[in-house]
Parts: structure tokens; sequence; C-alpha cells
């Protein structure tokens, strides 16, 4: 079931209905395609429709499991270096299997999120000092880049130009 779209409330509500609105998006773009369309490459970037999504749940892990909970990589669910392994998709994962998986991620990280305060801060080498908002809104402006990007490849696979 869709999250509601609030239009009011606190800051806290609005910022983590407006995430989860764009996680719902990114993995809407992946839902219902075959597993070969999945992995159609249509641009020459490593994004393809299954790809982004799982990319979605390493940037998961990384702000939420490893910088805000302090987890190592090895305690994290799933892949959490900042690198293009990210995009990497197993030939043996299903499109359910990544949604699953990021859908999994995406709650994780509103249980550690709930532990703070939208003011407290860490200190993020190579990006400063980072609030909770921060964290919030910068994962808002991914998501719902990565869902347009998913958009994109969707149109190609769904109404190809002829």
């Amino acid at each position: 079931m869709p999250t509601e779209r609030l239009t009011d409330g606190t800051e806290r509500a609005l910022l983590e209905n407006t995430l989860d609105r764009n996680r719902e998006a990114l993995v809407e773009t992946l839902r219902g395609l075959s597993e070969a369309d999945a992995r159609r490459r249509l641009v020459a970037s490593l994004s393809t429709p299954i790809s982004v999504v799982k990319h979605a749940a390493a940037a998961e892990r990384i702000w939420f499991q490893r910088f805000w909970a302090g987890l190592e990589e090895s305690e994290c669910d799933g892949y959490s270096k900042r690198d293009v392994g990210t995009f990497t998709v197993t030939d043996d994962e299903t499109v359910a299997d990544v949604i699953a998986e990021y859908e999994r991620a995406s709650q994780r990280s509103r249980e550690i999120a709930a532990r703070f305060e939208l003011d407290d801060t860490k200190e993020f080498p190579g990006e400063g000092t980072v609030s909770m908002r921060w964290t919030l809104l910068a994962m808002i402006q991914e998501f719902a880049r990565h869902a347009g990007h998913g958009d994109i490849l969707r149109e190609q696979i769904d109404q190809p130009l002829s």
C-alpha cells in the first residue's frame, strides 16, 4: 500500500514521509519487469533498473548502518562500500530479491534514524559535520534522482522508440 502523502505536520514527519514516498517511487520503477528487462543496459553508465535499486540499498547502509549506527562493513546486511560495487547485481539475484533487500535496508534505516534527533550531528570524513536532518534530505534527493533515472529506463523498456 502506498504511503499517504503528508502536506502538513512536523518537520520530521514531512521529511520521513517524503523519503518513504521516494523510496516507493524508486521500487515502482523496477516492479513488474522481467528479469531480462530489469538487467537491460540502455545507457552508458552501470544504471539498469535493477542496479539502481541495488545501489539505493547500499546507500541506505552506507549512511544509516555504517555512518549513523557506526557498524563495520561486516555487520551490515549487505554491500556498504562507497564505490561502483553498489551497482553490482549477481546473476542469481532476482527482481524480487533486490526489492526485498532494498525494503529491508530501508526499514533498518528508519529504525536507526529514529534513535537520533534532526539536529544530532556526527563528523564524516570528506563531508564534514553532518546532521540527521541533512542525511534525510540527502536521501530524499538521492532517491528522487534515482527514481527519475528509473522512470526513464522504464520508459525506454515499456515504450521503445521505433
